[in-house]
């Protein structure tokens, strides 16, 4: 009831679904504020207020980086990477040396930085703009003396026009929640955050109205919000949300089950790692093996690489952990949206099509040669398959089966205990997958995030051309549809490891593409496993004729 005391009425809000889920309760704002802060007017002072902030925010950063897994230790790595860079902060200083504030001077830096992030040609920076604006806001808080952690009540519905990755991670999300946002991108980082932490997310909203303020309902599946629900309207949102909880039910008794279409065909299903620590709380029962994991992880925020013990102990976990399971290890993907700080190249003018993934591999030889010889000490440690990231054209993958053979043949002359492990590739770049037969490769697996991405010519973290990019383009499943082809004919194995393979929407597509492998987070394996259950071939045969 309004402060008049007249029943308002109910109001719906369509944006776009980002994360599946069902939430209700209490609004939390979150309004965008500037903090007045009052100047010194002494240039050494505010320049040395400016650093404080800036080591203050390197810390609060890396305190949630020490807490963080997979994709959450990724994008605040590289957000440590960007910060500590001099360069950014650069135009601040000289601006404060000629008599700004250092708030002031901070802000119109970024501010610049962002605008021209955001406005380029280039996907890549495009993408980053999202980390720019958390980066400045961090660094704001802690120089105008507001920084504190971001707290909700329980269950409680933020509501903003974007959420930074570090403000979603300082939220405990274990007892409920929501995120509503009037713009935003449901392919964005928070979206993959909240996504892994079955967090309900709606984006492209719009404006949010006041009156949105008190009890709403969230349907995250449907894009829809729903503002003073009518009784009616609350019974059916209840019966849907105990549906849900049936599937979340009945996929969690699923998870440790072979996974197995309605007539009778076997599906493997793995999952996709970032480091030891994502198997800590895991039981290998529940998968058929690590489809993925990522090195990066390994590597931090440079400067310093980790070296080849450091790598073989990590590796030689995983495959302890899996046991009979296979476990493939993706070599250093790094460049991108995943820069290492004294390894990755600077100042390209399109990283996404630049050095990057094998490329940078092949060109850094003094780095690759150790994570290779890492792989070879842990490969007698259980089943390990490696799969080389961005291959485009034969050469590549042929120059690094080379470079294992060379450095295995060392190991063992040395008398170094190491086997060859089965070598496979990528599939990310349309390219490769147009001309799958020419590569000699012993596997293959789709990255469907970057498959997408570069046959749409559209970013996954760019919300006015988000909805563009869809694996269910025509053209993206005609090329999962001759990479699978191809390994039935040759007997390769083939599996695809992106976000694809974890959205129970999606598997029907991927199934009738032919794939009968797929990698997904840990947390979405159940609801994989029960989205294979109700789907059939035969019913497809049928009804195609």
């Amino acid at each position: 009831m309004n402060p008049m005391g007249m029943i308002m009425a109910e109001l719906r809000l369509a944006g776009r679904p980002a994360s599946p889920g069902f939430a209700s309760g209490p609004v939390v704002r979150l309004v965008e504020k500037k903090v007045h802060r009052v100047s010194s007017n002494d240039p050494a002072r505010e320049a040395d207020d400016l650093k404080k902030a800036i080591s203050d925010a390197l810390l609060s950063i890396s305190a949630l980086a020490d807490h963080a897994e997979g994709e959450a230790a990724e994008i605040l790595g590289f957000q440590l990477v960007m910060l500590e860079d001099d360069a950014l902060s650069e135009a601040a200083f000289q601006a404060i040396a000629s008599g700004l504030p250092a708030d002031q001077a901070w802000r119109e830096a970024l501010d610049v930085e962002i605008e021209i992030y955001c406005n380029g040609d280039d996907e890549y920076f495009r993408a980053r703009t999202a980390d720019l604006e958390d980066i400045r806001d961090t660094v704001l808080d802690h120089l105008n003396g507001s920084h504190a952690q971001f707290s909700v009540p329980p269950s409680a519905i933020i509501v903003a026009r974007d959420l930074a990755p570090s403000r979603f991670l300082s939220v405990d999300w274990s007892r409920g929640g929501a995120i509503l946002l009037s713009e935003g991108s449901p392919t964005s980082h928070v979206a993959m955050l909240a996504r892994a932490r079955r967090v309900p997310m709606i984006v492209g909203l719009g404006e949010i109205p006041d009156s949105a303020s008190s009890l709403i309902l969230v349907d995250g599946a449907l894009g829809q919000v729903i503002v003073s629900p009518q009784d009616e309207t609350r019974a059916e949102f209840l019966k849907r949300q105990s549906a849900d909880e049936e599937i979340a039910f009945k996929a969690t008794a699923l998870e440790a089950e072979d996974a197995v279409t309605k007539d009778g065909t076997r599906i493997s299903v793995l999952i996709n790692i970032a480091g030891v620590e994502d198997l800590d709380r895991l039981d290998p029962k529940i998968c058929d093996g690590i489809g993925l994991v990522r090195t990066e992880f390994l590597f931090g925020e440079g400067p310093v690489l980790p070296d080849e013990d450091t790598q073989y102990q990590a590796y030689r976990q995983m495959l302890e952990w899996a046991g009979a399971r296979p476990v493939t290890i993706r070599t250093l993907d790094a460049g991108g949206d995943k820069p290492i700080k004294g390894l990755t190249v600077d100042g390209e003018s399109n990283p996404f099509l630049g050095i990057r993934g094998v490329r940078l591999s092949l060109q850094r030889l003094d780095v690759f040669r150790v994570q290779i010889r890492a792989l070879l000490r842990a490969a007698p440690h259980g089943k390990l398959k490696v799969m080389v990231p961005m291959i485009t054209v034969p050469f590549e993958l042929d120059h690094v089966r080379a470079l294992f053979q060379g450095e295995y043949e060392a190991l063992k002359a040395r008398g170094v205990n190491a086997d060859m492990p089965v070598l496979g590739m990528m599939v990310e770049v349309p390219a490769a997958a147009l001309a799958v037969s020419h590569f000699k490769s012993d596997f293959f697996s789709i990255g469907s995030n970057d498959l997408v991405q570069y046959t749409t010519a559209a970013g996954r973290d760019i919300g006015a051309v988000a909805s563009l990019a869809d694996v269910r383009h025509p053209a993206v499943l005609k090329l999962i549809e001759l990479v699978a082809a191809h390994g039935e004919h040759s007997g390769c194995d083939v599996s695809l490891c992106g976000d694809a393979g974890g959205d129970p929407d999606l598997i029907p597509l991927l199934l009738e593409a032919g794939l009968r492998s797929l990698s997904v987070a840990p947390s979405l394996v159940g609801r994989v496993k029960l989205a294979i259950t109700h789907f059939s071939f035969e019913e497809v045969r049928t009804r195609h004729g």
